[in-house]
C-alpha cells in the first residue's frame, strides 16, 4: 500500500526526519555534516524553506523547517537526495 502524499502548509512550520536507507548511518566524517548542512543552505534558498533549527546524528537528523510554498520542503528534500 503506497504512502499518503505529504502535506506542507505554506507559512506553517513543519518536523521532517531524514533517515539514511535502513536506518544505516549517513555521516561518517566532519566532511559528510558539513556537506550535508551546505546542501541544506543552499536548497532552502532556492526553494524557499526557512530552516530554524536542526540536529544531525550518524543516521538520521532532525529538521525544523517552515515552507513558503505547499511544495517547497518537497523539492528541498528531492534535491538533498541521491541522484540516480
Amino acid at each position: 500500500m503506497p504512502r499518503k502524499p505529504r502535506m506542507y502548509l505554506p507559512g506553517i512550520p513543519c518536523h521532517v526526519i531524514p533517515r539514511g536507507n535502513n536506518r544505516d548511518a549517513t555521516f561518517f566524517s566532519e566532511d559528510d555534516y558539513r556537506f550535508y548542512l551546505d546542501c541544506l543552505g543552499e536548497g532552502s534558498e532556492r526553494y524557499g524553506v526557512a530552516v530554524h533549527a536542526y540536529v544531525l546524528m550518524t543516521n538520521h537528523g532532525h529538521l525544523l523547517m517552515t515552507p513558503e510554498r505547499a511544495d517547497s520542503i518537497s523539492r528541498l528534500m528531492q534535491s538533498m537526495g541521491p541522484a540516480t
